[in-house]
């Protein structure tokens, strides 16, 4: 797991950094599905966003420790 960086004396923990880039990737995917249709059959679209977003998250966690061990 990535450690702390810091910020002007803030320390903010690697994990915030993951986050705000898997954000930035599920907006595309997001669009992405929508746009292919896939929405149209998924039941409820906001646990499905959460469950996208966790996995997503889960995915690029893992291929940074990867990478970086």
């Amino acid at each position: 797991m990535l450690g702390e960086f810091d910020i002007y004396g803030v320390y903010v923990p690697g994990l915030l950094g993951l986050m705000l880039v898997t954000l930035l990737f599920n907006v595309v995917l997001r669009r992405a599905l929508s746009w292919i249709g896939l929405y149209a059959i998924v039941w409820h679209r906001g646990l499905f966003d959460v469950a996208l977003y966790v996995v997503t998250l889960g995915a690029i966690t893992f291929l940074t420790q990867r990478l970086l061990s």
